[in-house]
């Protein structure tokens, strides 16, 4: 238990949450703005706190452990020195019937959390001057009574109460329009950040966009082993030839898609298309140890999407797929039209895997071959040329071993 005075003070409130911080929070700011505050944060203790301290106003936690809000609120209402005091239930709950279970029980108002600030101090000033009011109302009301006859200043209580009462009910109306409409507004802005960062992760990465968030300009890291798959669709450039653009394009994005969703699958991540290339890699931008596994079997499923696409003789399509493991860099450079590449001699050698690949056939170099021969048989394709690294022993998978 927690209480705050001011010289000055606006009010008297008691503030019941079980959560001792929000407690403190409420307390302090309430006291700032100048109310003198008593807090608990447990419910068995309220009736008896409220008893003690008198408040004018009670902000209630809705939710807390046996008994909760609403009943603490019965037991506020049962007992004639608090029957009258104002409740405002407090709650993360925007379902209809904890606020018709809050009104139910006695509660004055009702307001969910997080609690804007404004918004409590202007629910807690209204209820306040009408509480105030009631209370100068019924002590005339008895002054009256007992003089047995009407006073002119129980009738311009009367009409004040009626006056405050208004002016309550178009504050309130006037405070739901403007939540309304700040939620409208949060509402709105936060699907136009979802659409946002949807089309960002549609480019890049998601480890990649949540650095970008903290990093301006270029974005690059080493990945001392990451593999590499391209792969390309066989006698693309004749095909292309005999077929309306519309038709090649919506061929394309037909295969291309089939493959996105098994990168989803596979966990891998998709670099970029190159006309009818499609470039793959495993083990980053998040490091995953069987990343040599993973972009085999993505490989291979490949190979089994690509037959269901077929030309116009009913010929189904191959692929050409070349995969290497090594070293790399990856990253984001430049300013504009982001895009996440990577760069190194181990993609030079994967994309000359596919381009010097055996049509229908999975080519892999040596260093991938010694990564995957203990889970994938293999047949020797001899030696290729590659520029720069000169002849290299290269390898075709045959299938799974069993």
């Amino acid at each position: 238990m927690d209480s705050a005075q001011t010289p000055a003070s606006k009010g008297k409130i008691l503030v019941v949450d079980d959560a001792p911080d929000v407690v403190k929070l409420l307390s302090e700011f309430l006291g700032g703005s100048g109310y003198e505050v008593c807090g608990v944060d447990r419910s068995s203790q309220v009736l008896s706190v409220a008893l003690a301290h008198k408040p004018e106003l009670i902000l209630l936690d809705a939710h807390m452990p046996k008994p909760d809000g609403y009943a603490v609120c019965q037991q506020l209402k049962q007992t004639s020195e608090l029957r009258q005091i104002p409740v405002i239930f407090m709650s993360v709950s925007e379902e209809k019937w904890d606020k018709v279970n809050a009104f139910a029980v006695g509660g004055a108002d009702y307001i969910t959390k997080p609690i804007w600030f404004e918004e409590l101090l202007a629910r807690v000033n209204s209820h306040l001057t009408t509480y105030r009011l009631q209370k100068r109302l019924q002590l005339q009301t008895q002054r009256a009574l007992t003089a047995s006859g009407q006073s002119p200043l129980l009738a311009d209580l009367q009409r004040m109460l009626h006056r405050q009462t208004e002016i309550l009910k178009r504050q309130n109306e006037r405070l739901q329009q403007e939540i309304y409409e700040r939620e409208q507004a949060e509402q709105a802005l936060l699907q136009e950040k979802q659409k946002s960062e949807q089309l960002l992760l549609n480019i890049l990465p998601r480890a990649i966009v949540e650095q970008l968030k903290q990093f301006e300009g270029s974005l690059a890291e080493r990945f001392d082993e990451a593999t590499i798959l391209f792969a390309d669709i066989v006698n693309f450039t004749p095909l292309a030839a005999n077929v309306v653009p519309l038709e090649l394009v919506n061929l394309l994005n037909q295969v291309f898609s089939a493959f996105d969703r098994l990168v989803d699958q596979y966990g891998l991540e998709k670099i970029k298309t190159i006309g009818d290339a499609y470039m793959v890699a495993g083990g980053l931008p998040i490091p995953q140890a069987d990343h040599p596994e993973v972009v085999m079997e993505m490989a291979i499923a490949m190979q089994e999407v690509i037959a269901s696409f077929t030309r116009d003789n009913e010929e189904p399509l191959q692929l050409r797929i070349g995969i290497n493991t090594g070293a790399v860099v990856a990253g984001v450079i430049g300013i504009r039209k982001f895009s996440y590449d990577l760069w190194g001699d181990a993609v030079n050698i994967a994309s000359r895997m596919e381009a010097q690949g055996v049509p229908g056939k999975i080519q892999v170099t040596e260093q991938t071959y010694q990564k995957l021969k203990h889970k994938y048989e293999f047949e020797p394709g001899g030696e290729i040329q590659v520029k720069g690294r000169g002849l290299m022993p290269i390898y075709h998978f045959v299938q799974r071993k069993s």
